[in-house]
């Protein structure tokens, strides 16, 4: 083995995992990591700021499965790269933070830019750690990979301070150990299958973990052969496709819907794959007098709300094949779902010939259903465009609709959108955003201009921060400290030698997505939105009667 310094050691072991890229800011601490990438098969996308990198990161993460990697020097980089770092762990996305640090030599006094880093990232990881001794560097990599990719994923954090990292070391990657897949006990299995046959009005409720699990295909089929409807949450769109006749689209709002009035009719509700965090189940079983079946990898979470009959804990796909040769379920669905999916679908088409501007987020969500494809893929940031995405825009596959909904962080959705550009160059992909959210890392319109990125941001323009001011008007009847004013936003696309349309009216929107989906460079729509909505979808859910 011939000797290298601790940095060179580091991108070795990077490699070894199968890193694609890492996204991040040069800085002085991290210096040598940077030139060792100059010889690597890794390719270091330099953004305008840490938060994006670690949001590109995020992302990454939770489209391939695989860690996405971020870097950023100590202090101020560090404390920016942190909000992408807590969005990737509540979100179960795996991700590796490495930040530079200044050297063990001068931690012991008060020292330029230095901070507690591996303090400091705790709260926000899985797990984080410093590399003191280089020889162990192979060692910290290999454990980072590992915990960060295992059930549920995560972050985890690397810190490397400047002098350690040019010390040399003799030494080399950790083999990587395959994951054998885990199977839940029969008794489980059997306890689980005895509950559903005696179920007469049953309702799956599916979260991110059947994605993350890669349980679609068999979800569809154990849902179809018992006839039990299926609801998701914000972040298992697509596990079962919104056409399905069984599908009765997202849990998740704050507010009433209709997928509540299934939740207050069932008599068994089949979790599956569903993280407490995604939707708490205090909103949709606030005394816990609903039994519960848990099927996951890991063991249910403690709440007084969710104590489950049956913890199934094993593999998703066999656990649900298991259940499904032992349940005997010969009735058809629960009337009641049928009719309810009936309402849901009358609901999402009441706005497809709307002609009205501003254009109603409804419409402005259904148009963007029609133009992309089954396999193209949206990232909505957060506000309140948000909760119409979650509600209004409906999936066919798996990982095609990202929302931040465990941390919930804005500014998302421009850097998530270059991600998932470079994880999937041939499809197309689509930013969501309100004007709050886009100002938040618009900025990373430049990187996805150089790195080669087009994609198109639909910027939901409303002159404030809409979902605090619905809040605000839900709650006190008023308003406050919620609006500020814009740039020209096509000017500001175009002066970065991106494309810039503003939408005129109602019929500009499908020809104009059409085109901007065309583009060779990143595009920027200016979309007049009418969030008069928000406020007449509170008092329809609050009048919302369950006698369908």
């Amino acid at each position: 083995m011939s000797e290298l310094n601790t940095a060179e050691l580091l991108v070795r072991c990077l490699e070894n995992e199968g890193v694609e890229y890492i996204f991040g800011l040069p800085g002085e601490e991290n210096l040598q990591i940077l030139e060792a990438l100059k010889e690597s098969s890794i390719r270091f996308i330099t953004t305008r700021h840490e938060q994006g990198a670690a949001f590109m990161a995020d992302v990454y993460g939770r489209l391939t499965g695989k860690a996405g990697v971020c870097l950023s020097t100590l202090g101020p980089g560090a404390t920016n790269l942190m909000t992408g770092v807590a969005d990737a762990n509540l979100d179960r996305a795996p991700l590796v933070a490495i930040t530079g640090q200044v050297g063990t030599d001068r931690m012991h006094i008060e020292s330029h830019q230095y901070l507690d880093l591996v303090a400091m990232f705790s709260p926000v990881t899985k797990w984080n750690t410093q590399i003191v001794r280089p020889s162990n560097t192979p060692e910290i990599v290999r454990k980072a990979f590992k915990i960060a990719q295992t059930e549920k994923p995560g972050a985890v954090h690397i810190d490397l301070p400047e002098n350690i990292a040019a010390m040399p070391v003799v030494g080399k990657p950790l083999a990587i150990d395959a994951r054998e897949k885990v199977y839940a006990s029969f008794q489980s299995i059997e306890r689980a299958a005895s509950a559903i046959s005696a179920a007469k009005n049953p309702l799956i409720l599916v979260g991110n973990g059947a994605i993350r699990a890669n349980a679609s295909e068999v979800l569809n089929i154990f849902a179809t052969k018992l006839r039990i409807p299926v609801a998701n949450t914000f972040m298992g769109k697509g596990v079962i496709p919104y056409t399905h006749p069984l599908a009765l689209w997202c849990v998740g709002l704050q507010q009433r819907d209709y997928i509540n009035c299934g939740l207050d009719n069932t008599d068994l509700v089949i979790a599956v794959g569903y993280d407490l965090i995604e939707y708490s189940p205090k909103r949709w079983n606030p005394d816990g007098v609903i039994p519960i079946i848990h099927i996951g990898q890991t063991p249910a979470e403690i709440d007084s709300s969710y104590i489950p009959h049956a913890e199934v804990v094993g593999d998703i796909s066999d656990s649900l094949y298991e259940i499904l040769k032992r349940a005997d379920r010969t009735s058809k669905p629960d009337p009641y779902a049928v009719e309810l999916r009936s309402e849901i679908v009358a609901d999402y088409e009441e706005y497809a010939n709307d002609e009205a501007f501003p254009i109603k987020p409804q419409k402005l969500v259904y148009d963007l259903r029609q133009v992309m494809g089954p396999d193209d893929i949206v990232i909505s940031d957060v506000g309140a465009h948000k909760m119409w995405m979650a509600r209004h825009y409906h999936c066919e596959r798996p990982n095609t609709c990202i929302i931040s909904n465990g941390f919930a962080a804005m500014g998302i959705a421009i850097p998530g959108a270059i991600a998932a550009k470079l994880v999937a160059p041939s499809r197309k992909v689509v930013a969501v955003t309100g004007d709050g959210g886009f100002m938040m890392n618009s900025q990373e319109l430049e990187t996805a201009l150089r790195v080669g990125t087009p994609f198109v941001t639909i910027i939901f323009n409303d002159g404030g921060y809409g979902l605090i001011e619905w809040k605000q008007l839900n709650q006190f009847g008023s308003s406050s400290f919620v609006h500020f004013s814009n740039p020209d936003f096509v000017k500001l696309a175009e002066s970065m030698g991106l494309k810039g349309y503003r939408i005129e009216s109602s019929a500009d929107l499908i020809p104009t997505l059409k085109e901007a989906l065309e583009a060779d460079v990143p595009v920027v729509i200016d979309c007049p939105v009418d969030y008069r909505e928000n406020l007449r979808f509170s008092k329809r859910s609050g009048d919302l009667s369950c006698a369908i």
